[in-house]
């Protein structure tokens, strides 16, 4: 028969107290940064970074498919008309209309769609490791073969871009299940945002080399310059990477008892079922995912768009147009690694309780990037690159908010909820450039402002509703269900 509710509070609050006056003590005994949890957190930060190059490429290097920059020293000269290569350059340039790249820029969330929340659900019972690296073989290989893709026609280049997408999907639904079996409570967030700041430094990599690359080797390099690290890194992968710290050949015994031991008050379990619905009548879950998407519309500008937007807007060369593009990158990196800390800090002191720091964070995260980009449009140039340098800043907060809630409210459905969060953050993915395509094709300069007066206003729609909705606690239906028998 099952155990009475209050015996279970108490026997629950008795196991928690003793659990982390345990934890501390185990604690003592294990490095920190210096340890296999968060060698295997720098491990996936770098896949990612690869990840996150290898999908941005393009965002860089169709300013020179469009425009023929190449090796040649012409700047923003659009070339309309057949897809020809100029004498010095040795690389085509394709007349693509404003609609038809936002097309190709969103291709590859289509199939990220695909694959995010079925390798989520997988990862989450079978493990991480060989799903993760499938999907960045696939991935890396595809990268090298864009090239080909694209000369060989437009439905091509979306195919494979497709595809790629697919492969990708399965690295970022796979990842954080790792966290749920090595990540302790007190150091989520610095773990976590460990591993996802991968994103922010490919985001700042190929912004920031792209355009050298395009303009001194020739726009297809960059493409494989990304995609050969991309296989490098799958060879050192199987080595150093496992599911859990049971199983990893070279962790200390201290390290792994006190890994153990922080989670073993948790109901992270795997399980082949899943409660949907309970899933669907969850408010907390539907704010995290409702708010992963508002925000992500965001942030697809700051990124995707950002190359285009700096080069109608602001008329620089791809050289400085991929220096410009980088800088909002610096900020995010520095802003996860001291949210992180922050974070955990506020936690670990008690200063905060958890369900108080996450939205503290996603306030800050979604509020004022909301206010410096509806700015952007009528400031100078100068002053725009800053407001954009400190939306995408700012805006990072959020890893330390909403974006890893739900490893707080459903520990043992980690991997599938956010696989399936994943999907609603990916939306914007495939709307939102083709949306910008559409709004500054028909006038340039007021498209763009009706782009970031958009922006804000879905952004602040989300953070109302996790204020609103949001919550720390594992609810009942991520709870593992304890019987007694005679």
């Amino acid at each position: 028969m099952a155990l009475p509710e209050d015996d279970n509070t108490v026997r629950e609050s008795i196991n928690l107290q003793d659990m982390q006056l345990g934890e501390k003590h185990l604690k003592k005994k294990v490095p920190g940064f210096w340890s296999v949890r968060y060698g295997l957190a720098i491990i996936i930060h770098f896949c990612l970074f690869v990840t996150t190059s290898q999908n941005l490429s393009l965002s860089i290097a169709i300013v020179a498919m469009v425009n023929s920059t190449g090796q040649s020293n012409q700047t923003n000269v659009s070339i309309k008309g057949q897809p020809d290569a100029t004498p010095d350059a040795g690389v085509s340039a394709y007349d693509w209309s404003p609609e038809i790249q936002g097309i190709i820029l969103s291709s590859i969330t289509y199939g990220q769609i695909i694959t995010l929340t079925p390798s989520g659900y997988f990862a989450g019972v079978l493990g991480a490791r060989k799903i993760f690296v499938i999907g960045l073989f696939i991935s890396s290989i595809l990268s090298l073969l864009i090239p080909l893709a694209a000369a060989q026609g437009m439905v091509y280049i979306i195919l494979t871009r497709t595809a790629q997408g697919m492969a990708q999907g399965m690295q970022l639904g796979a990842s954080p299940s790792f966290w749920v079996k090595w990540a302790p409570p007190l150091e989520r967030s610095r773990i976590s945002s460990i591993t996802s700041s991968g994103t922010t430094l490919g985001i700042f990599t190929v912004l920031l080399m792209g355009g050298f690359i395009c303009q001194s080797l020739g726009w297809p390099y960059i493409f494989y310059i990304f995609g050969g690290i991309g296989c490098v890194c799958c060879v050192i992968w199987f080595s150093l990477v496992y599911d859990d710290p049971i199983n990893h050949p070279y962790i200390s015994e201290s390290e792994k008892e006190y890994i153990t031991f922080s989670l073993a008050g948790e109901n992270s379990s795997p399980s082949w079922s899943l409660p949907i619905n309970a899933m669907i009548r969850s408010l907390p879950l539907w704010a995290i995912i409702i708010t992963g998407f508002c925000r992500f519309w965001l942030v697809t500008n700051l990124t995707i768009s950002l190359p285009l937007l700096i080069n109608i807007m602001f008329d620089f060369d791809i050289r400085n147009n991929g220096i410009l593009s980088a800088l909002p990158s610096i900020a995010a990196w520095i802003c996860i690694a001291l949210g992180s800390q922050i974070a955990d800090c506020l936690l670990s002191k008690k200063i905060l309780s958890l369900v108080v720091v996450r939205k503290l964070f996603t306030v800050l995260g979604m509020l004022l990037p909301s206010v410096f980009i509806t700015a952007v449009p009528y400031v100078s140039s100068t002053t725009a690159i800053t407001l954009l340098m400190l939306s995408m800043g700012i805006s990072c907060l959020c890893y330390s908010g909403f974006m890893i809630n739900s490893l707080d409210i459903a520990p043992r459905y980690t991997s599938f909820l956010m696989g399936l969060g994943g999907v609603f953050t990916m939306m914007p993915g495939i709307i939102s450039p083709t949306v910008t395509g559409y709004l500054i094709n028909q006038d340039s300069v007021s498209g763009w402002k009706n782009v970031f007066l958009l922006s804000a206003a879905i952004n602040l729609a989300g953070m109302i509703i996790y204020v609103i909705f949001g919550r720390a606690d594992i609810q009942d239906w991520a709870k593992e269900k304890r019987l007694t028998r005679f």
